[in-house]
């Protein structure tokens, strides 16, 4: 009887042992136990997710001044007839001290805390992440959604982290998605209540203003047997209430306004995410998943395409340009003038 062969025990991977035991004798091939896996991956992560200053808000705030004292000169005033230090201590402390009665001091400091994101824009480019749950769709796909316990560990992104580690350890997808629909929902609300704490402050401004001009006011009343500076003192009084209708108008509420911005786009994000997650724990196509992730990258694919639209006619246009200036026509004329030239030779000839 012919002997049965033995088989050979293969590592988790499904290779031989013997090109397991030859792949850790080899020093190139042996991992630094130093190194971390997707560490580069994750360098770029953080270096694609750096902020930018929001050149809207900076200039918007720039031109709004720019406007407000630009019309103050034409009018034949001076900077220093708005310059009341006394009108700024009424409406900010007046301002500020409303808004700390109305507001709970834990929320009070997260709303101060997020101010930053009016200026700077920490936005992540969404096409990065696409690409970045593409690759862990891609291995998911290959070797099983398990193969990616190592990297949930590298990713920088905490709601992507989390998803990912959930769907990696077998949780139901529909308890995953509750879950962290949950976690959108409270971050939702939390960035909302934060935002109102600036609109709230917008609403007090204008009316602490008021409040300053009615001081003002009072004061000028006082000294009405120096009837030259009721004039002037009516007019210092009034400076309290540009700076309340103004902070309100121009910082306070637009500020608001920008906080809400940024959450609605954070929770967008967050969800091409979670759907990007939930399509690797359905084990789908990264083509599939591709096409569904770019419904969220409708404006970015738009700015591309029209980028590309307006290169392309600039790098067409230049070999025409060198065409019809290298002499073209001349060389054109110059094999027609040949075969003009040789018609009346037959005829000589007869």
């Amino acid at each position: 009887m012919a002997e049965k062969p033995i088989a050979r025990p293969t590592d988790p991977r499904g290779k031989p042992e013997a090109a397991a035991a030859a792949a850790k004798s080899d020093p190139k091939a042996r991992p630094d136990p130093k190194a971390r896996p997707d560490a580069k991956g994750k360098a770029e992560t953080k270096a694609k997710s750096a902020g930018r200053p929001d050149f809207a808000t900076i200039g918007g705030l720039a031109l709004a001044l720019l406007g407000i004292v630009g019309g103050l000169m034409m009018e034949g005033g001076k900077l220093t007839q708005i310059m009341q230090i006394t009108a700024g201590m009424i409406v900010l402390g007046g301002t500020f001290g409303a808004v700390m009665i109305t507001t709970p001091l834990p929320l009070l400091f997260a709303a101060v805390k997020k101010l930053p994101l009016v200026l700077w824009d920490r936005a992540v480019s969404n096409g990065h992440i696409v690409e970045e749950i593409l690759s862990y769709a891609t291995r998911a796909r290959k070797n099983g959604i398990v193969s990616l316990e190592a990297d949930v560990e590298q990713i920088a992104d905490p709601f992507l982290q989390k998803a990912l580690s959930l769907a990696v350890d077998g949780t139901d997808l529909q308890d995953l998605r509750r879950m962290m629909d949950l976690e959108l929902h409270l971050e939702e609300q939390r960035g909302e209540a934060e935002a109102r704490v600036f609109e709230a402050a917008g609403g007090y401004s204008p009316t602490i203003g008021i409040i300053g001009a009615v001081l003002g006011l009072i004061q000028v009343m006082q000294h009405l047997e120096n009837i030259d500076e009721v004039g002037r003192g009516i007019a210092v009084a009034f400076v309290a209430t540009v700076y309340g209708v103004g902070a309100a108008n121009i910082i306070l509420l637009p500020a608001a306004n920008k906080l809400k911005a940024r959450l609605q786009d954070s929770i967008r994000t967050k969800e091409m995410m979670l759907e990007g997650v939930c399509s690797i724990a359905e084990g789908l196509n990264p083509k599939l998943i591709r096409s569904k992730l770019e419904a969220y990258l409708r404006q970015e694919l738009e700015a591309d395409a029209k980028k590309k639209k307006s290169e392309k006619p600039a790098k067409g246009s230049a070999p025409a340009a060198t065409a019809k200036g290298s002499g073209a026509a001349p060389a054109k004329g110059a094999a027609t003038a040949p075969v003009g030239a040789a018609r009346p030779a037959p005829a000589a000839t007869r």
